[in-house]
């Protein structure tokens, strides 16, 4: 199939709003975007340098270029969201969820039923939610079943039927579930009272039905008819907790969409929360997938079309962290203090906490995903220019200066790869310098993978602040390595991270995998040179004990040890058996030592 120059397809494209489209040479869909003028944004994909490798593998892919015209930026919105649905472009953000809702239906019938669903059927019954929780469905139901006695038979309760007396009242009506309209017992008009009352509690409005409550319990208290105004207070008491635990925030906030986004370096979760009367009707997290890099604002807009189709939101304002383009009709607020903010704050602790719960069953269930995200994680807030998936970790180790030891640990892909740990017994270096025993381990280290042609590291992690890391800079600049490896240091104190010739630390968020994963080498490198320094410290002790003897040098002291294993087995040996090692005359002088 051929197709015209991709600069002659963009020069017969308009200024104006719409939605566009690539293709690749096989006329499969790669892209759908929008955009306030098509001609600029088109444009832009072919005229600057691409920053990102996804993008410019999508740029060199295109071939052709579909647009469609709208009246305004908003029904550009509203079209590309529609059309990534239905087309599933390659390159646009992937939008996780296919879950069937439940719905409450008040049946369209003359004594409607009130029941839980998630089928939609278009007979003129009433649909209120999709709820993203079946629990909420029911706490709402078991809510308005408890203030108001509904019927649940499916009987066709029409005037001609009722009069006819077809039927009977069952045994719902005799434990006080249900008034017996059936019967004739319960009138229309005071059935569907209750059902205007159950419909503004499913709002979010509690107001009215409390008011109503009050205003029955007064008239029955004038009447002295105590025992009916109980049962009622009873039901003012169940509404008015169950407003206490659903309002959050003042009741004065009706009719608002909130929504957060809290984002990585591979994926966006775009949280959503629905508020009536002060009430959270409504809460859902969406986890969208970055395809081209895509930006916080790119992925929230895209969000908030998705989910306010999707739950058929009809409110008229909406909380944002920051400003993007929403439909004209929707009124846009910025909170920063008050009830308004923390509304805002609470939606964004909830898309927190569901990429923390994502996170730990991806790092279970898909371990190279969880691999791939903390790779591209960790490259970016230690601004490298390839993702570290081979780290390694230098600490020193010496008490007083003596026997000075240094580890060094490996991490590849985010995790511990032991059988690459090396210790160095310090050979140049007199007393406890840190400096110098840095600056000849790391000579040592990559002199030695250079030699060997073995791989080299993408991060080299020093344990210590600026002084250790000029050390060990030192090595890589005598090796010719500065700059084809990246190296940090990290202190202690306030596990500041220091990078060369960058006088001021990063501070990482405590909370960030990318400090954890800093800190555990470190931890690791630490332990690891600790534990030999330990076994010298050991060894060195025993040597003294043998030593000691009159007459036992440091070689027979080593050749007892290489033989018997430990100084143990030495002192429990018979005169004949450490003869066979180093001859009578020392074996007589061991064995009187010790018996």
């Amino acid at each position: 199939m051929s197709y015209p120059p991709i600069n002659v397809q963009i020069s017969v494209l308009p200024n104006s709003p719409g939605v566009y489209q690539f293709y690749d040479v096989d006329g499969k869909i790669l892209y759908v975007g929008k955009a306030k003028n098509l001609k600029k944004r088109v444009s832009s994909y072919f005229n600057k340098k691409q920053e990102y490798g996804k993008t410019r593998v999508l740029v060199k892919k295109i071939r052709s270029i579909k647009h469609i015209v709208v009246r305004t930026e908003s029904d550009a919105l509203l079209l590309e969201n529609n059309l990534i649905k239905k087309l599933k472009p390659r390159y646009n953000v992937m939008l996780r969820d296919d879950k069937t809702y439940p719905w409450i239906c008040i049946k369209n019938e003359r004594f409607p039923r009130v029941f839980p669903t998630r089928k939609l059927i278009k007979d003129g019954s009433e649909y209120y939610g999709p709820y993203t929780s079946m629990k909420t469905v029911r706490t709402l139901l078991d809510l308005v079943k408890s203030l108001y006695p509904l019927r649940t038979c499916n009987y066709d309760l029409s005037e001609e039927k009722i009069n006819a007396g077809k039927y009977k009242v069952c045994l719902e009506y005799h434990l006080g579930n249900c008034l017996g309209p059936c019967e004739g017992l319960q009138s229309e008009a005071e059935y569907h009272g209750q059902i205007d009352d159950i419909r503004q509690i499913i709002k979010g409005n509690l107001k009215n039905s409390i008011q109503t409550f009050k205003q029955q319990m007064k008239v029955f208290a004038e009447e002295m008819e105590f025992e009916k105004a109980q049962r009622i207070k009873e039901k003012i008491d169940v509404l008015e907790n169950y407003q206490a635990k659903s309002t959050v925030v003042n009741p004065k906030i009706n009719n608002v969409d909130v929504f957060s986004i809290i984002s990585d370096e591979t994926h966006g979760y775009v949280n959503f929360l629905q508020l009536s009367h002060g009430s959270i009707v409504r809460s859902h997290t969406l986890e969208i997938k970055k395809k081209l890099d895509e930006t916080d604002e790119e992925l929230l807009q895209l969000a908030i079309t998705e989910i306010r189709q999707r739950f058929n939101s009809q409110s008229k304002e909406i909380y944002l962290p920051f400003s993007v383009s929403v439909e004209d009709t929707v009124k846009v607020s910025l909170p920063k203090l008050g009830d308004k903010r923390r509304i805002l704050e609470l939606s964004e602790r909830n898309a927190r906490f569901y990429r923390q719960d994502r996170l730990k069953q991806i790092k279970i269930t898909d371990p190279d995903r969880h691999t791939t995200r903390i790779m591209a994680q960790m490259k970016a807030d230690l601004r490298l220019s390839q993702e570290p998936t081979h780290i390694e970790c230098f600490d020193n180790s010496n008490i007083q200066g003596s026997n000075p030891v240094a580890a060094c640990v490996v991490f590849k892909n985010g995790k511990p790869s032991k059988k690459d740990y090396r210790h160095f017994n310090i050979k140049t270096v007199e007393g406890p310098d840190d400096f110098a025993s840095m600056e000849e381990v790391v000579y040592r280290r990559y002199k030695r993978l250079l030699n060997e042609e073995e791989p080299l590291p993408q991060l080299i992690v020093i344990d210590g602040g600026k002084g250790q890391l000029s050390s060990a800079l030192k090595s890589l600049e005598a090796l010719g390595l500065r700059g084809k490896i990246a190296i940090i240091g990290i202190a202690k104190r306030l596990e500041e991270i220091y990078f060369p010739d960058d006088p001021v630390p990063l501070y990482l968020d405590k909370r960030s995998e990318t400090l954890k994963i800093i800190q555990q080498l470190r931890n690791e490198a630490h332990r690891f040179g600790i534990t030999h320094h330990r076994n010298r410290r050991s060894k060195g002790a025993i040597g003294s004990e043998l030593e000691s003897i009159e007459g036992i040098g440091k070689k027979t002291a080593e050749q007892l040890l290489k033989n018997f294993k430990s100084v143990k087995r030495i002192k429990e040996a018979t005169i004949e058996s450490l003869a066979e090692s180093v001859g009578m005359a020392k074996a007589k002088k061991i064995y009187k030592s010790f018996h």
